[in-house]
């Protein structure tokens, strides 16, 4: 039996979002949408997570749970599901900190005491 989805997309190749578009709706830049079988589901999120390279992209649709629909992610998120007693809650992971660690430290033209 068919059921809604949607499938949200950051950065990813043209070629994934001509896929997606060819059985869902794109409502906004990388929101799709469309009523899709279970199969067809699962085949788009495989190609998804084979081609989403350094994007992201994450899939709601229905499941019987107490929320009424699961959560799958693929790439590199910051929010990431977890479930806690059945429920699924996101996770919010902190931004890399190597990232600082190359800089040169700004130095303020600014005398220390005021």
């Amino acid at each position: 039996m068919p059921s809604m989805m949607v499938l949200t997309t950051t950065a990813v190749p043209p070629h994934l979002k001509g896929a997606l578009s060819r059985w869902t709706i794109e409502v906004a830049p990388g929101i799709f949408v469309g009523t899709v079988s279970a199969r067809v589901r699962q085949q788009l999120w495989e190609l998804t997570e084979q081609t989403v390279a350094d994007g992201a992209a994450v899939l709601i649709h229905p499941a019987p749970n107490e929320q009424g629909f699961t959560i799958r992610t693929a790439g590199t998120r910051r929010r990431q599901p977890e479930d806690f007693d059945g429920l699924t809650l996101m996770r919010f992971t902190a931004p890399p900190t190597d990232t600082m660690a190359d800089t040169v430290p700004y130095e303020s033209e600014w005398p220390v005491e005021f």
